[in-house]
This record gives C-alpha cells, structure tokens and sequence, in this order.
C-alpha cells in the first residue's frame, strides 16, 4: 500500500462516512488507521489540524466538525468577512486607557517610595 497522509486518511473516511465529523473523533480514527504511537499523538493533532486547515479538501463547520468541501455550497462554507465589524479606535483607545491607568499607578508608587 502506498504512503497515505494524515488527510489522505481523513478523507477517505470521511468519503466513506458520508457526513461532517466531530475533529477530535475524526483525528482518533486517524490515529487507528495509521497506528500513531501515543507519545506521537498530542504533537501529531496539532499538525493533523494545521493540515486540515489548509487542505481544500476539507471544510471547517461549527462546532468544531469538519467535512468534505465538495458536499457544500460556496455560501454553506464562505464566511463574509465584510461582516465582521472590529473598530480599531475603540481598541486602541482601551489600550491608552490601560496606559494612563498603569502609568499614574506607578507615578503612586514612587511617590509612597520617596515618603519611606
């Protein structure tokens, strides 16, 4: 048999399954398969996931199930990132804040400091 990635593995079972599949549940069928020794397992979910990620093959749904991409429409899998909303000075003014806050702090402590 021929070597066989970690998402080589990955779909192929999920070709089989037939729908989307919890990660966790879908990285232990992955570790039977290849027989992944268990020191190798927690390093080997990690790359098993980035792989994931990057694989077109591959579709990240909600909570945390994965799926084959072929089986959903673009609108099924596309997030609009229009969408999203981060307003950028609302951010930044917290981080001022914060500043100030930990500078007159430490003006307090150097003051208490000069009185000892």
């Amino acid at each position: 048999m021929a070597y066989q990635t970690m998402t080589d593995v990955a779909y192929n079972y999920l070709s089989k399954r037939k729908r989307a599949m919890d990660f966790l549940k879908l990285y232990e069928e992955v570790v039977k398969k290849m027989e992944i020794p268990e020191n190798l397992q927690k390093k080997k979910r990690a790359q098993f996931y980035s792989e994931l990620m990057l694989d077109n093959r591959f579709t990240s749904l909600k909570d945390n199930k994965w799926d084959l991409r072929a089986r959903y429409t673009f609108d099924e899998t596309h997030i609009d990132t229009d969408a999203i909303e981060i307003d950028d000075d609302e951010i930044f003014e917290d981080e001022i804040i914060e500043n100030e806050e930990d500078e007159e702090d430490n003006d307090k402590t150097s003051q208490e400091d000069d009185y000892e």
